[in-house]
């Protein structure tokens, strides 16, 4: 009999049969430093789920802070949950919320939770080597619905490189109705900012602190001296460090560790908790993984930390994983091939700084082609950018890296370019959105992250700052300061902090407004893009020559980063349940979950349970469907949330009720239509349930080191 339907018929109080008390002392994970603290929600002054803004509150705009300048460690908590949990759905009515999903949905997909509030207990604890410069937030929340005798962890590692709260709203949301403890991880990235120029920082509530003294309380501050700091800041005034840029420890390599710690954390509180108590007074590690169920779980950056958590995994502690649109990077894959229908897809399997920086090329001029489509509103996209990308073209068209004689000719070579390179045509409308919002930001990140560059470096020209309404560089602002914690995911643009070319002609200007020296024409900074490109190739863009100097001795550091990142897509057996978005152009699916799955599947019976299911007519980002007036994704897109619940209920009567998982297959979704900003109500019709028995010509298969996927 399944161990854990054992669980849940309470007759499995002790680990492998043994006496309670004969279990070892509790003791909290070797990685920790300093005490873990706890907090009690009562439900309904305040929770774990939605801050005592119940689902009304996540609504609505987030609430005001009583002093802008000072807000307390509860106001910032309250504000981030409602930030995360609303970046990570849909959060209209009409997209779904509140219907579908939401706090006030059950486990059953009913309406019957009222308001959603949970209560509880929330521990908070440092995992760190002793020097202070990890900081890695672990989070674990306990709803008080758990019970011992029926155990279960749901892990909720941070999409994106978003703070603690970042899974609240996915894996959190799903874990807590279910009475499972969450077990959260920022990643060790995290929403970790540093003010060079008035040397504050968040600490791990939130609130700044002064990081002058050498305080080790701080989620990040840059390792540099004090004389380095005023020295930069003398020459480049009013910049910002940020942790998953700045940290110089590449944190995505131990993302699947950090996750893997927030589940030993889970283990400790709940046994400090439930434990048996021994003969000497101790509590005793009652709760293991024995008698636990725990699930591997999250979304984009988590969802790929969850995976590499379970391809981590020797003490088998994971039970099963589900997770939507991951950020997973396969290794080796140069003997797989992907046939979408009739077509042999070109290019699979790219690292992410790969394909980022490919796009941070080729993207601007893209969007101009007639098959993607200027879509955006003027107040995302002013007229000076559309110029922008004119210039861009007409500079890859010098350079020979795109084709064509007119402006509509390089445009569509550029786009050819992105879809040769691994991009869904189905992808063409998000190019111009994904890079306003999300290319430019990502291939600077993730350049700095791999090399482990400082913020010293300024890599390819680029750092983190404030800008005016002319692209200048300016102090950060006070009262947005403060409330950073709450409102920032992480990664600039974000919260008025902004990504600057300071190489521009001219002297330093917001990205979007720069200048390129080699053209002195403002084309969204090129030479630094062709600069980031050439670090994670190992060549120069235009000739293609080997790099030489300095250039060379970066590129091996940016190359060997990624190197530390990619994944084997071996899970030991363990059940996988992956969902992803045909339309996903921020994380296309022939790099990331299709490659990933269909390396999985050349590793023979030990990927038997290991399940895909692509959704058509959904992307990466739901939170964008309820900006339809200015986006227009909500005519167009699905909300991928949904499946994402989906999954976890699948391989919850996975491991609970030995329900078979469903096959790999395609779910073939029905968009909303109608006008941007009035697109009709999400109903059942639009959004197809996974299928036990799907027809035929939705499977996906894999032989011969093929994966097929059908059109």
């Amino acid at each position: 009999m399944n161990r854990h339907l054992l669980c849940w018929l309470g007759l499995a109080a002790w680990a492998g049969g043994a006496p309670a008390l004969a279990a070892p002392v509790n003791t909290p994970p070797a990685v920790l430093r300093g005490p873990v603290q706890e907090t009690v929600y009562d439900g309904v002054s305040d929770d774990l789920l939605t801050g005592g803004l119940g689902k009304t509150g996540l609504l609505g705009a987030a609430p005001a802070f009583v002093d802008p300048l000072h807000p307390t460690s509860a106001e910032l908590r309250r504000n981030a949950i409602h930030t995360n949990y609303r970046a990570l759905v849909d959060s209209t009515v009409a997209g779904g919320f509140t219907v579908f999903y939401g706090p006030n949905i059950d486990t059953e997909g009913r309406d019957t939770l009222g308001e959603g509030k949970i209560a509880g207990r929330e521990y908070i604890a440092w995992a760190d080597d002793g020097s202070g410069r990890q900081n890695v937030t672990l989070m674990v929340q306990v709803p008080d619905s758990f019970r011992p005798e029926a155990a279960c962890i749901v892990t909720g590692t941070s999409s994106g490189s978003r703070g603690i709260y970042g899974a609240i709203g996915t894996s959190g949301d799903w874990g807590l109705k279910r009475g499972c403890a969450v077990a959260y991880a920022d990643k060790g990235s995290g929403n970790g900012f540093h003010d060079l120029m008035t040397n504050l920082a968040a600490a791990r509530d939130g609130t700044l602190l002064d990081v002058g003294s050498g305080s080790t309380e701080a989620l990040f501050a840059a390792d540099i001296t004090e004389a380095e700091r005023v020295a930069f800041n003398t020459a480049t005034p009013n910049r910002v460090a940020y942790k998953h840029a700045h940290s110089q420890q590449n944190p995505e390599k131990d993302w699947g560790r950090h996750t893997l710690n927030a589940i030993r954390l889970a283990f400790y509180v709940l046994n400090e908790r439930f434990g048996k108590v021994g003969h000497d007074g101790l509590r005793r590690a009652t709760l293991n993984s024995k008698n636990t169920l725990v699930i591997a779980s999250s979304v984009s950056n988590g969802g790929g930390a969850a995976l590499a958590a379970a391809e981590l995994d020797t003490e088998g502690l994971i039970d099963g994983v589900a997770v939507s649109e991951p950020n997973a990077q396969p290794r080796h894959v140069k003997q797989l091939s992907i046939r979408q229908g009739s077509t042999t897809i070109g290019t699979i399997g790219k690292p992410l700084a790969d394909y980022f920086t490919f796009a941070n090329v080729y993207q601007p001029c893209a969007l101009l082609s007639a098959q993607a489509g200027l879509s955006l509103h003027p107040a995302f996209w002013p007229a000076a950018y559309t110029t922008s990308a004119q210039n861009r073209c007409a500079a890859l068209a010098a350079r020979g890296l795109v084709k064509g004689a007119t402006l509509s000719e390089q445009a569509d070579d550029a786009l050819a370019r992105l879809r040769a390179y691994g991009w869904q045509p189905e992808s063409d409308y998000l190019q111009q959105s994904h890079y306003r919002f999300a290319t430019n930001s990502i291939a600077v990140t993730y350049t700095n992250a791999a090399g482990r560059f400082s913020v010293l470096d300024r890599l390819c020209g680029f750092s983190f700052a404030n800008t005016d309404a002319s692209g200048s560089v300016i102090a950060q602002v006070p009262a947005v300061q403060a409330g950073l914690f709450a409102t920032g995911n992480g990664v600039p643009p974000t919260s008025g902090v902004n990504v600057v070319y300071d190489d521009s002609v001219g002297g330093a200007r917001l990205d979007f407004l720069a200048s390129s020296p080699s053209t002195g024409s403002a084309d969204f900074a090129l030479d630094g893009a062709l600069c980031q490109r050439a670090l994670v190739t190992g060549r120069d863009v235009v000739t293609g020559r080997r790099l030489t100097g300095p250039m060379k001795a970066w590129s091996d550091r940016v190359r060997a980063g990624i190197e530390e990142v990619q994944l084997g897509a071996h899970t030991h057996g363990t059940p996988v349940l992956i969902v992803a978005g045909r339309n996903d152009a921020l994380l296309p699916v022939n790099h990331a979950a299709r490659a990933w799955f269909a390396k999985s599947q050349s590793g023979g019976a030990k990927a038997a349970n290991v399940r895909y299911v692509e959704v058509t007519n959904a992307q990466h980002f739901d939170s964008f469907i309820a900006l339809g007036l200015f986006l227009g994704y909500d005519t167009r897109y699905i909300p991928l949330h949904v499946y994402f619940n989906r999954a976890m209920d699948a391989m919850w009567a996975h491991l609970v009720s030995g329900t078979p998982l469903p096959p790999s297959q395609v779910v073939r979704t029905v968009p909303r239509g109608g006008v941007p900003g009035a697109a009709p109500a999400l109903t059942a019709a639009h959004v197809p349930p996974i299928l036990q028995q799907p027809a035929a010509g939705d499977l996906i298969g894999f032989s011969a080191n093929t994966l097929t996927i059908p059109d």
